[in-house]
């Protein structure tokens, strides 16, 4: 008979809402990275004073690389932690990284030193603990899985708006390495606790009243298969190419939103700084908007409506550059980036299932670390070769047609076939 929990002393079908909320709280403390351009100007006056010489906001923007290089890198190697050792243990200690970074970044004589404790620290804390409420949510909400991701990733999306206000607060009250300190205290406190009450239902739960639909069809997982076995089939191939088109979309619009701003619409710096933080309110929004739409008209339709939006939104802003265009344009790339964040996890866990979801969406999500490095590189070769930002739209809008069709051939069910071995019996494998 399986067994009947409860969370937070009330039923699981209504107590797992809390395990989300948490998870939010989670993200939000995580997503803070995102707020890292406010540091930028006050950071490069503090070591340009301290060592003597002009520390430009190009040095300064590099641990931000560095921490997302190394956020990425740690999501698949985390994966099988999460699996051994629970979502509690693996939440706490990536928390503590996390915090550790930010603890040690106010302690940095050098942007150099900055790399390492806040790049290299910081980033493995969070790409650690990031995996662990999204497999929270995955595994409790088969019956909304993609609106569960979605909620619990809305605090990534959202950080920005937060912390990025707190963080302006702080610096002008007590200096930058001072909020470093302040920032690092409350997320290790912060995180910690919320970890405490994070874990996966038993084997076998369902919500109550819920069936799961046919294989393929809705939320239901086409098979439970392991790391191994997704790598073996188009469907994966298909689902990861998507993913960094859509990151790399999103990231692009995320590392030049002032600039295009300021640069081709012809808005002022101050409004274009309160337009990033308008932006950044459907990247958060993007997440549970578009985690449900992959729950209710599958994953597969939800990433081609994406990449429509992506493409329309590109044309949009390069035929038309203005104020109206921009905004609209950047809300729509900026809102579709939080949509992929909560697509791609949902998706990996529909078409692959959840029994090795950690370390399967940890693969999954170095999509996202190559679309970190190469949107903004493009971006910036673009600008370097013809004097403006206009010309990075029409390559976006030609990789959203790549996407589009991409999505429709291949981000399909995957068909399951019986395992050959002994060893794998009773464990059903992958094909295309």
């Amino acid at each position: 008979m399986t067994e009947t929990p409860t969370i937070f002393g009330l039923p699981a079908e209504r107590g797992r809402w809390g395990l989300i909320a948490l998870g939010l709280l989670i993200n939000l403390c995580l997503g803070s990275i995102y707020s890292w351009s406010v540091f930028v100007a006050p950071l490069a006056a503090h070591f340009t004073a301290a060592l003597g010489r002009e520390v430009t906001a190009g040095e300064v923007l590099l641990p931000f690389s560095v921490f997302l290089a190394f956020f990425a890198i740690a999501m698949p190697l985390a994966g099988k932690y999460i699996e051994r050792y629970g979502p509690r243990m693996v939440t706490m200690v990536g928390g503590v990284l996390t915090g550790l970074g930010w603890l040690l970044a106010s302690t940095a004589t050098s942007v150099e030193a900055l790399y390492v404790v806040y790049g290299v620290i910081g980033g493995l804390g969070v790409g650690i603990a990031y995996g662990a409420p999204v497999a929270v949510a995955a595994r409790w909400f088969p019956d909304r899985r993609g609106l569960a991701v979605g909620l619990a990733l809305l605090g990534f999306g959202f950080s920005a708006f937060v912390t990025a206000n707190a963080a302006g607060a702080l610096i002008a009250a007590y200096g930058v390495m001072p909020t470093f300190r302040i920032f690092g205290a409350v997320f290790i406190a912060v995180l910690l606790l919320a970890a405490l009450p994070l874990r996966f239902p038993p084997a076998g739960w369902r919500p109550a009243g819920w069936s799961p639909p046919p294989p393929g069809v809705g939320t239901a997982p086409v098979c439970e298969c392991d790391r191994r076995a997704m790598l073996r089939t188009g469907t994966f191939y298909g689902l990861f190419a998507c993913y960094f088109i859509g990151c790399l979309a999103g990231l692009t619009a995320i590392s030049i939103a002032k600039p295009v701003g300021t640069e081709i619409a012809g808005v002022d710096a101050g409004l274009a700084t309160l337009l990033v933080g308008f932006f950044a309110v459907f990247n958060g929004l993007g997440r549970p908007g578009f985690g449900t739409l992959a729950d209710r008209i599958t994953p597969q339709k939800t990433a081609m409506l994406t990449f429509a939006l992506i493409a329309t939104a590109s044309v949009l802003i390069w035929l038309a550059p203005g104020v109206p265009a921009y905004v609209v344009a950047f809300a729509v790339l900026w809102g579709s980036l939080g949509g992929w964040l909560a697509i791609a996890p949902a998706a990996t866990a529909s078409y692959f299932g959840t029994c090795d979801y950690p370390r399967c969406y940890g693969v999954v999500f170095l999509a996202y670390g190559a679309g970190a490095i190469a949107g903004p590189q493009l971006a910036g070769f673009v600008r370097e070769a013809t004097g403006t930002y206009l010309g990075v739209f029409p390559l976006v809008a030609a990789l959203a047609a790549v996407g589009f069709v991409a999505a429709w051939l291949l981000m399909r069910p995957a068909a399951t076939v019986p395992a050959a071995s002994e060893e794998g019996a009773g464990k059903p494998t992958l094909s295309r």
